[in-house]
């Protein structure tokens, strides 16, 4: 193999494929990026086979070729490179030994193990689903990630659940003491209704993917895998493609939780509330608890806390309140949670009793909701 390619695009390529190479010592070629021209194309392949990652590049190919080559020893190469140019060509070369690195001033020879020995990649077997544009599938994933759960008990719970129906996209996460769920109108209508659980890591890559990459996702799906295409916009060919397993089993019926009405609705700014927050926070001792007493009479909501072996905080917060007062208490970390995925300046707090989820919405936008459960008071 014997190919040239700008450094840049080498550098995004190895960066995009690289993060989902195992550490494996009993399979050591899992440690390994995979290499071959296909087509005027460089093709970068890594798998941990759970998840599978493949990123096209264009490059001059003057021989063609296969190899795999040690990933973290090649990231780090090409990460110190001198940025003085960062513009220029890198060169790339196989020998029996195995690949020749060549840019600016830097030399390199990096031994490699055989092709042959790299795990297929399955193919795309499953069906076209949807398309989105990159980034808003990105956001709205960023929206609810942080409320699956890390625990493996109940390992649906683990994953983020994909809900497709005839005009909507529901993105939800949960691990049953938080719940986030985002809501992406459809233009076009969708002729099955399909739902799955998407395993975290593979949310977590194609997050770290469209951080870097623009364009559009094209998903396809079968029952038992899914395949995200990242396609940029001025040219047809695919740039990076997850492929990832699904999660087994079936996503708990989480719209059932979510309450119809409330007793107590506070409209508040973003910001401040969640500045109060954190200020009780420091506070609030090892369960982070801080006290929310909603005070109709004055339009004010208090916030405390007090720990016997930090001291105690209060400050007073003026906002807009329908319905009765309250006292009632959260882990202060998971409202400033939900606090951060809103996107407007002022947000809806909706109360229902000392026991009954909290509500975070944003002002003027039904497509992000935010469930908290309270610490039942002493």
């Amino acid at each position: 193999m014997k190919i040239i390619c700008t450094r840049e695009n080498f550098k995004n390529a190895i960066f995009n494929s690289e993060r989902v190479v195992s550490k494996q010592t009993t399979l050591p070629i899992l440690n390994n990026i995979l290499f071959e021209t296909e087509r005027g194309i460089l093709k970068l392949s890594a798998t941990n086979l759970e998840i599978g990652v493949e990123v096209k590049i264009g490059a001059k190919i003057e021989k063609e070729g296969r190899i795999s080559i040690p990933a973290r020893l090649l990231s780090n190469f090409v990460n110190n490179l001198p940025t003085k140019g960062a513009e220029e060509n890198i060169f790339l070369e196989t020998n029996e030994q195995g690949i020749k690195i060549k840019s600016g001033t830097a030399r390199a020879l990096i031994k490699g193990l055989p092709a042959g020995e790299f795990p297929l990649i399955p193919k795309k077997t499953s069906a076209f689903l949807i398309k989105l544009p990159g980034q808003q599938l990105k956001n709205a994933i960023l929206q609810v990630i942080n409320c699956a759960a890390l625990n493996e008990t109940r390992q649906e719970l683990t994953g983020v659940s994909l809900l497709l129906t005839e005009k909507e996209l529901f993105f939800a996460a949960t691990d049953s003491f938080r719940l986030a769920e985002k809501t992406i109108g459809l233009k076009g209508k969708i002729k099955k209704e399909v739902s799955f659980i998407l395993p975290q890591d593979a949310v977590r890559e194609l997050i770290n993917i469209l951080s870097r990459e623009e364009g559009y996702v094209v998903i396809y799906f079968s029952p038992n895998q899914i395949l995200f295409e990242n396609i940029k916009e001025e040219t047809s060919h695919t740039q990076v493609q997850i492929l990832s397993r699904l999660i087994e089993g079936e996503y708990p019926k989480y719209q059932e939780i979510i309450p119809k009405k409330y007793k107590t609705q506070i409209i508040s700014k973003k910001d401040d509330l969640q500045n109060q927050l954190k200020q009780a926070g420091l506070f609030s001792g090892k369960i982070s608890e801080v006290k929310l007493a909603v005070q109709p009479e004055d339009n004010r909501l208090k916030i405390y806390s007090e720990s016997p072996e930090i001291g105690k905080n209060e400050a007073y917060l003026p906002v807009k309140i329908k319905g009765e007062a309250i006292e009632i208490s959260f882990n202060y970390k998971f409202l400033i949670l939900g606090l951060q995925n809103i996107r407007s300046s002022e947000v809806i707090f909706e109360l229902n009793g000392e026991e009954g989820p909290g509500v975070l919405k944003p002002v003027g936008d039904e497509s992000y909701i935010y469930i908290s459960m309270p610490i039942k008071l002493s």
